[in-house]
């Protein structure tokens, strides 16, 4: 390949990579995207030839898109948005993608000098930072590092496409002189070397990458960003979010639960195994109108917001109290990274009491359910810490206080619900012989569970849906069996609501977080206690519609590790702010402060040292013994190369024919330059003949070294090695 079409490669290849990062941002059209790329195939074919365009076409194409861009804003604000800075923002974005496309594509038609170049380069620039701005997802650090290999070498060799074309002026005047044949080798033999050097850009590309990367990174810890997209992007929400809402009709999350997209992740502090029946709260409903539930009128009402509070007194910490709880130990502190939603929802796990998190506000029913403002175009990340303990079973059945006079609108029921509901309710009752409330509702689960068919398909139907699913289909899914059961529950005087939520949702161990997908979607029964003034979960659905979908196999695994990649770029580049800072600051010194525990009692301690000690002695041993080898290893590389290196006694070799090694060295170069010494030329025949003074030199000591019997001292190597890397 030669310097001037690696040179226009490598300019080609980073305007291609920084528009492709457009479109992974969603800025872009696929459609645009596969004009644009054969677009630039044809340009790249019609390059120094006559179908290029002026420098004066190129200005007035240019000049020409500016109205056309103004056009392609007022299109594109047409568009029904939901809000005015909907409106502005996705408009100005998609259309100004249009117009630097546009531009860089007039560039690339366009007879191209040295400020042409710079110009798409800057085009290039300008869309890896429009992207950087629009990009959630960890494929733009992928788009991101290739540019930057593609940018260092571009800039690289157009450097050196401008030294040589000053090198060629100076060559057409210096072959005039009486010196030409002389001249004309020594350029030649510069041009091979030039053409030899384009091996090395990629090469050096990378390590000037990895370099900026090395010094990046501390200052990108030290100086955080906020955890919202710079620019809102289309369609980037999960709308039409059924079941969380103030309302849901029955059926609708077993549509919801037929999507597999992710909804969130979440962290907990707890082990794993720690904690059972894991689920993620979002909506209690507490009014039932025979087909659906929804939030009754003084449900609405006792709304209330909550007002941000730190304990050192300092605003902006984003901590929002909600409940109180006994003690510290009964906590679980969990960290939510929630996708784009539709709606207001703050899921968090059974009783919630304090959130923390980038929220303008927070309100709170007195059903327990959270919400804040809608986040349609951003990902959220929350902590939340919740209480979930729940009383034991033996004293919940002790409970016989009365209910609070309030507590009615959590037994109302419409006139129309079928009166066999209630002789359903009160036969599982008698036949199971409860006599309190956790036995009752114990006794209804149960049954629910048992002799009723989990399945997603929608077969109860008609004016009564619910009867018609408890007398007749006798199948269906979760809301179905929560009505169900909460309906029964009210027709024997006790307090219930239906939650909506999700399951735990699958449990990556690469990444330490549940993945929670719009499958998980589940909806269970809080039934309400007065003595501990509590709302205990049950949940009548069959094992089938509880049962969390856990993925095998290799392509599973990797699946799970592009999962906590992917969560990882979220967590610490996408959201890294103050609080995520001083989070990731508090762990490190946490595990340090813990391993310099663990090192203190190992190394002190006279009953750990026969168990643990000798292992990490051992260990540090070995690990001495490669480093040592490695540093030896590394300098016989440098000093005989690799292939010498790797060789049994190549240093003796080498050390043999050191005194002839430097020549052999000479004529190895020039012969790949195309100067060979010819049979009947003597060496020091050859180098005068070429005129070098640095080949006459080197001439000179190799004759005193090989046919004088002298020895090459330290100086003349060193001067040997000067002239012969000159060349």
């Amino acid at each position: 390949m030669s310097f001037e079409t690696y040179f226009r490669a490598s300019s080609y290849a980073m305007l291609a990579v920084a528009t492709m990062s457009l479109v992974w941002a969603g800025a872009l059209h696929w459609s645009l995207a596969l004009g644009f790329l054969t677009i630039l195939i044809l340009s790249w074919r019609l390059e120094g030839t006559r179908w290029q365009v002026t420098e004066r076409t190129g200005l007035i194409l240019v000049l020409v898109s500016i109205p056309i861009f103004y056009l392609d804003w007022t299109y594109l604000s047409s568009s029904n948005f939901r809000t005015l800075d909907d409106w502005q923002t996705r408009a100005l974005v998609g259309s100004i993608a249009h117009l630097i496309v546009a531009l860089s594509l007039i560039k690339l038609f366009q007879i191209k000098a040295d400020r042409d170049w710079v110009f798409i380069y800057l085009i290039s620039f300008f869309e890896i930072l429009l992207a950087a701005g629009l990009s959630f997802s960890p494929m733009f650090l992928a788009s991101l590092c290739v540019y930057l290999v593609c940018s260092v070498s571009t800039i690289v060799a157009f450097e050196m496409h401008k030294a040589r074309r000053v090198l060629k002026a100076v060559d057409t005047r210096l072959l005039i002189s009486r010196d030409s044949l002389l001249l004309r080798k020594l350029a030649r033999l510069s041009e091979t070397k030039r053409n030899t050097e384009i091996r090395r850009l990629p090469v050096l590309s990378i390590v000037f990458l990895l370099l900026i990367c090395a010094f990046a990174l501390p200052l990108f810890l030290v100086a955080p960003r906020s955890g919202a997209a710079v620019f809102s992007r289309s369609g980037s929400a999960l709308t039409n979010f059924i079941g969380f809402s103030e309302s849901v009709q029955l059926g609708e999350i077993g549509t919801l639960k037929e999507s597999d997209q992710l909804v969130m992740h979440v962290r907990i502090d707890e082990p794993v195994n720690a904690l059972r029946d894991l689920r993620w709260r979002g909506v209690a409903l507490d009014e039932f109108t025979g087909r659906g539930w929804r939030k009754s009128v003084d449900a609405r009402r006792s709304d209330k917001r909550v007002d941000e509070r730190c304990n050192n007194g300092v605003a902006g910490c984003g901590v929002y109290p909600l409940d109180t709880a006994e003690s510290l130990h009964r906590l679980t502190t969990q960290t939510v990274f929630l996708e784009p939603l539709d709606v207001s929802v703050l899921f968090a796990a059974p009783r919630a009491v304090a959130v923390q998190g980038p929220f303008p506000f927070v309100r709170q029913d007195a059903d327990g359910s959270i919400q804040s403002r809608r986040h349609e175009y951003e990902r959220l990340i929350y902590k939340a810490v919740s209480d979930t303990t729940t009383p034991d079973p033996e004293t919940l059945r002790r409970d016989r206080r009365p209910y609070p006079a309030s507590f009615t609108r959590y037994l109302e029921l419409p006139p129309s619900v079928d009166p066999r509901i209630k002789l359903l309710a009160r036969s599982i009752v008698i036949n199971a012989g409860a006599h309190n409330v956790y036995d009752v509702a114990r006794a209804i689960e149960s049954e629910l569970r048992t002799n009723y068919g989990y399945a997603l398909e929608m077969k109860a139907s008609g004016a009564d849906p619910l009867a018609d699913f408890l007398f007749n289909v006798r199948e269906g899914h979760c809301e179905y069996f929560s009505t169900a059961m909460a309906v029964m529950l009210r027709t024997q005087n006790i307090p219930t609501r239906v939650v909506n939520g999700f399951l735990s949702g699958e449990y990556n161990e690469a990444s330490g977080a549940y993945s929670v997908k719009q499958s998980d979607a589940h909806s269970w029964v809080e039934v309400y206690f007065p003595e501990t003034n509590s709302w205990v979960t049950f949940d009548p659905t069959p094992a089938a519609g509880r049962r969390v979908t856990q993925r095998s196999g290799l392509a599973a695994l990797f699946g799970k590790y592009a999962d906590a990649f992917e969560l990882m770029w979220f967590q610490y580049v996408i959201a890294y702010d103050k609080q995520e800072q001083r989070s990731l600051a508090t762990s490190l010194n946490n595990k340090l402060f813990k391993y310099r525990r663990n090192l203190a009692d190992e190394l002190f301690n006279a009953k750990k040292l026969p168990k643990i000690g000798w292992q990490r002695l051992l260990l540090i041993g070995v690990f001495s013994i490669v480093l040592f080898l490695t540093v030896l290893l590394v300098r016989r590389v440098v000093r005989l190369g690799w292939r010498q290196a790797l060789r049994p006694g190549a240093a003796t070799a080498k050390s043999d024919r050191s005194s002839v090694e430097f020549y052999e060295r000479l004529t190895k170069v020039l012969a790949e330059r195309g100067f060979k010494r010819e049979p009947q030329q003597t060496p020091l025949e050859f180098a005068v003949g070429l005129g070098q003074n640095e080949v006459i030199r080197i001439t000179e000591l190799y004759n005193r070294v090989r046919f004088g019997d002298a020895k090459l001292s330290k100086s003349d190597a060193r001067q040997v090695e000067q002239w012969l890397n000159g060349l």
